[in-house]
């Protein structure tokens, strides 16, 4: 029997023990797996109390049931779940009699997911959508994956795709009727209106976007700056607890220390890196090789420095990969610490000042932050696109869209190709063609029960 063929059981729930641990089974089986543990089938979609017993008549648990006939199921396929006391031993033995039917197996991670998209119960961005919220961190991360799991995305993208499709059967129907006269001008007009406005809207929505797919991930904040200049101490101010050790002794940092934040719902990674200096310590060399390495990729560097001490503009051209003119001015930010001990407390404008063991300042730079992360990930809450696939993908569709455009007056031929290649981009969008490459990565990064 194929695997996709066979039974499935999981723990749904969290991590045992537990009040409550929800244990699903989804297959054609799933109701012999009801009835030989808890007697009978109950009412669909009712829970019932039943005293769940083993081959040998043993009681197993007092529990509850509830038994989802498919079609009219989350996976599409009949669903039996049993609502046992959390405990390991229950479970233990629960496993052991389900995994005895015949044609039941234990699930992969995703499995229960890849089969609700297999029978049509949510499209692939949808299946996203709930990935995002089962990894969600941050109430802004929560937010847009719940969007997405309601079809944000796969509802406009389902509408664009059936509208690409009706304006490519006009310029089809234009080709079919080539010989009659005025005829293919006519189904010409409103096909490029329609296609005109399929590339505005989708083009808006992708110039929209700002970093929201990176949202997922979040942003990468590095402290970098010479030895004992006080990174240690800040990250230890940001993070509200000890997370680095902090020594008078230049070079204590070695290696890179990562501490994740949530900022007024933005995740945040905070880095703290070993000081930057030359130094014949090859250990110490490996950790300045480190936060260089680490300071490049960062979204966002603060370079703390000390009181009055100038900048050194080499020392600052090391946070740049090699070649790399992108990065921006404001991708780094000047932050001087110690400033209760700077004569009148001045600082030159754009810079930030702080005192990283009192605690000066750190407020302000946290606003910041908050605002750099806001303008960073964009409008988040009005977020259509959430992943690189579903940007490169839309990013795909308008430009087959903008092509047909330009083609249309030469030959329909052409501009009927580009459409199919656009509707083709928003069918891999949701799931609904040629997909079998990208599931596997997707679905196995589910966790196991879901």
């Amino acid at each position: 029997m194929h695997p996709r063929d066979q039974t499935i059981f999981a723990l749904s729930s969290g991590r045992t023990p537990s009040a409550i641990a929800v244990v699903r089974v989804s297959g054609p089986q799933a109701g012999l797996a009801l009835t030989t543990l808890a007697g009978k089938l109950p009412a669909p979609r009712q829970a019932s109390r039943r005293l769940l017993r083993d081959g040998a008549g043993q009681p197993i648990d007092d529990a509850v049931v509830l038994w989802f006939p498919g079609p009219a199921s989350a996976t599409g396929e009949d669903v039996a779940e049993f609502h046992v006391h959390g405990g390991r031993a229950v479970l233990s033995v629960l496993f052991a009699e389900i995994a005895v039917i015949p044609n039941i197996r234990a699930a992969e991670p995703g499995e229960f997911t890849r089969r609700a998209f297999e029978n049509g119960k949510l499209d692939l961005t949808e299946a996203e959508g709930l990935d995002d919220l089962i990894h969600a961190d941050t109430d802004r991360q929560r937010r847009q994956a719940l969007r997405q799991l309601q079809g944000l995305l796969g509802d406009r993208a389902r509408d664009w795709r059936e509208r690409v499709i009706e304006a490519s059967a006009l310029i089809e129907a234009g080709i079919d009727f080539s010989d009659e006269g005025d005829v293919p001008a006519e189904l010409r007009a409103p096909a490029i209106k329609a296609i005109e406005t399929l590339h505005g809207e989708i083009t808006k929505v992708l110039a929209a976007q700002g970093h929201s797919e990176r949202l997922r991930d979040g942003l990468v904040v590095a402290i970098a700056g010479e030895p004992n200049v006080g990174k240690s101490t800040l990250i230890n101010q940001l993070a509200r607890r000890e997370v680095a050790i902090v020594s008078p002794h230049a070079g204590t940092t070695r290696d890179v220390i990562e501490v994740q934040l949530d900022l007024d719902g933005y995740p945040v990674t905070i880095i703290d890196t070993a000081g930057i200096r030359e130094t014949d310590d090859p250990v110490e060399q490996e950790g300045v090789r480190r936060a260089r390495a680490r300071a490049e990729d960062a979204d966002l560097v603060l370079w703390l420095m000390e009181g009055e001490q100038a900048v050194d503009p080499d020392a600052m051209r090391s946070l740049w990969k090699s070649g790399d003119s992108d990065r921006s001015e404001g991708s780094v930010w000047i932050v001087r610490n110690k400033i209760d001990l700077m004569a009148g407390g001045t600082r030159p404008s754009g810079e930030f000042g702080i005192s990283a063991g009192r605690g000066d300042g750190i407020p302000e730079l946290v606003d910041a932050l908050v605002k750099f992360a806001s303008e960073f990930f964009g409008a988040t809450e009005g977020a259509v696109v959430t992943r690189a696939r579903q940007r490169d993908l839309l990013s795909r569709a308008s430009e087959s869209l903008r092509r047909s455009l330009d083609l249309v007056e030469d030959g329909e031929e052409l501009a009927a190709e580009e459409l199919r290649a656009a509707a083709y981009a928003l069918g891999r969008l949701l799931g609904r063609v040629d997909v079998e490459d990208v599931l596997g990565a997707i679905f196995q990064k589910f966790c196991i029960g879901k």
